[in-house]
């Protein structure tokens, strides 16, 4: 992207604050729903920024214009920004201003910072508010976007599937009367539900509306006799039509959600960091009394069912075999030429779409080869797209969609020659995987009580990763869900058996290479101890990590025993369905080391 036309879209978005009496304007990366991942329509940052990130804000005052974005964005930002005129402003780290602080120094109180409604939380709005208190005032507009973004794509439009019994494990009806059952308990009359993986697992309806996202762009409000589905009803067929209202549900136009929020009465609860300025608004022009707290599917999401878990392992099982079938061919590929990042994550994307229930790619494949693989959501561009040599290390990131479930794994694979230091570095992250595969806990434990077991090899040797270690995968749904996860930051939501979380610890240093290792995690009763019940992992996917890059006397007997056990597992389940050649390539590959 040319930076001219960066300039020329800041130039015309101060023109229109000029006309709106704005001092500054804010971009977040969110559409109506807060989306981690959002539909073309609402990618307004990226249109303003030419930042391709899925995390980042935009600031704009009259004078200055910055980007906000973390860790794993750093190096990929200040590429993208090179002469945009928009500065790098880099999350968590010491001396970097919030958002808040680079206002109250640049503005004068009293002065008017918009923010667009229909994308801006009700929650960030109101805590942007009081972290610029006595400085600068948060002015709440509607969306200017269709009238500065010419090019604008239109709304999602994608068929919407009923997702079958078969798979989902759970009927629509079942999961609104446990739904109903926790407004009972709350007092709550409605429920608005705003977050699309939400209503998606809760109406068992899937669509193509986010990339790699299989999710419908709607609304949901659960009262306890009927709910209403807020929809564009063009989509709205004869067969979902008759879905929906033999569930009890009423279908509404989406952008008639405002007009009919007027007018709710009771109870209403709603998660005010899901829900948009517009609809909160809304609410409190009714008669209803409102209620903020989390909503109760993000955690009957998170719980598998039995027939959810079976399919998982079924769909881990088709996303090892098209695994092996990869790393056989990659190890045949590269020393024989013309590879590169983007033909191999073409080659697997080929490999996957073969195997049954395949439904795409769960997330863009991350492919970074050497300094590459460094940049932690590296994409590889025509541009940067690298060629791949016999040396060094591919980090591969890479996942699928099944109709039985969603599958995220990374392996670091090295294609040839390590340095010292590439060796020491995979080794302590495989060390640091391997304690948090191990762990056994008791029922009600966080993930930032585990957290720690895998970053503790890399902080004895003073590294660090600054990305979260675990987050939960959805079914059929987004590869980044909650509500649990293993991160540092403190997060109330204890693991509960039933939950699918990642295990990634990773190192990045800048310019030289860039390592991670991840499986997904489902957490299984370990039986009662001390104090009551214990939780353990359940390592499910299946394929071979890469043992070049070891340094095998840095393992524990306990780790090897573990990797080698793990390696058994991969191929007795995996090397049935491979020809022979891909077979003796799978056996070599899970060696014991």
């Amino acid at each position: 992207m040319k930076q001219n036309d960066i300039r020329q879209r800041i130039a015309a978005l101060r023109d229109y604050m000029r006309r709106e009496g704005l001092a500054a304007f804010i971009i977040p990366s969110n559409d109506p729903h807060q989306s981690e991942y959002v539909a073309p329509h609402w990618e307004a940052r990226k249109w303003i920024s030419g930042f391709t990130g899925s995390a980042g804000t935009v600031v704009v005052t009259l004078g200055e214009a910055g980007l906000w974005t973390d860790s794993r964005y750093f190096l990929q930002a200040a590429d993208q920004l090179q002469g945009s005129g928009i500065g790098l402003y880099k999350e968590g780290l010491p001396g970097t201003p919030s958002i808040a602080q680079f206002l109250k120094e640049r503005l004068k109180p009293g002065e008017c910072v918009g923010v667009d409604g229909s994308v801006f939380s009700a929650a960030q709005a109101r805590m942007l508010g009081e972290e610029l208190r006595g400085g600068p005032e948060v002015y709440v507009v509607d969306d200017p976007w269709d009238t500065l973004w010419a090019t604008r794509p239109a709304m999602p439009r994608s068929p919407i599937l009923i997702y079958p019994l078969q798979y989902a494990g759970q009927s629509c009806a079942d999961k609104l009367a446990a739904i109903r059952r926790d407004m009972a308990e709350e007092g709550t009359d409605m429920l608005l539900v705003s977050a699309l993986d939400e209503i998606a697992w809760t109406t068992n309806l899937r669509a193509a509306d986010v990339h790699c996202n299989p999710v419908v762009v709607s609304y949901l409000a659960v009262e306890h006799n009927t709910a209403h589905f807020f929809v564009e009803t063009q989509r709205v067929t004869d067969e979902l039509a008759a879905y929906l209202s033999a569930n009890g549900i009423c279908t509404h136009p989406y952008n008639e959600l405002g007009t009919f929020l007027k007018s709710a009465r009771g109870r209403v609860q709603t998660d005010l960091k899901k829900t948009n300025c517009m609809a909160h608004a809304a609410l409190q022009q009714s008669g209803a009394t409102l209620a903020d707290r989390p909503s109760p599917i993000a955690l009957l999401k998170a719980v598998r069912n039995e027939t959810e878990q079976k399919g998982l392992r079924e769909a881990m099982l088709r996303d090892g075999i098209a695994l092996a079938k990869f790393l056989k061919w990659l190890d045949e590929a590269v020393p024989a030429g013309e590879q590169t990042e983007m033909s191999v994550a073409e080659e697997l994307r080929k490999l996957r779409a073969e195997q049954p229930l395949f439904m795409g790619e769960s997330f863009d494949t991350i492919a970074g080869y050497k300094e590459h693989a460094a940049i932690v959501h590296y994409e590889a561009t025509p541009e940067t797209d690298a060629a791949l040599r016999p040396e060094g290390f591919l980090l591969l990131d890479s996942g699928a969609q099944y109709l039985d479930g969603t599958t995220d794994i990374t392996r670091t694979i090295a294609l040839g020659p390590l340095t010292d230091e590439e060796k020491l570095d995979y080794t302590l992250v495989l060390k640091g995987h391997i304690a948090l595969a191990r762990a056994v806990f008791p029922e009600g434990t966080r993930g930032a009580q585990l957290d720690a077991l895998a970053r503790m090899p890399l902080w004895t040797h003073r590294m660090n990763f600054l990305h979260g270690t675990g987050h939960g995968v959805g079914h059929f749904l987004n590869v980044h869900e909650g509500p649990q996860s293993i991160r540092m930051n403190e997060n109330p939501v204890p693991i509960r058996a039933g939950m699918l979380t990642s295990n990634e610890p990773g190192v990045y240093k800048a310019g030289s290479h860039g390592i991670r290792t991840e499986n997904l995690l489902l957490a299984v009763p370990a039986g009662e101890g001390m104090f009551g019940g214990y939780l353990q992992f359940d390592t499910v996917t299946l394929c071979p990590i890469c043992k070049k890059g070891i340094v095998k006397e840095l393992l524990t007997q306990e780790e090897r025993e573990w990797l080698d056990g793990y390696h058994r597992r991969v191929y007795s389940l995996i090397a049935p369905h491979l020809d022979a050649d891909e077979e003796a390539w799978l056996r070599e590959a899970c060696r014991a080391l």
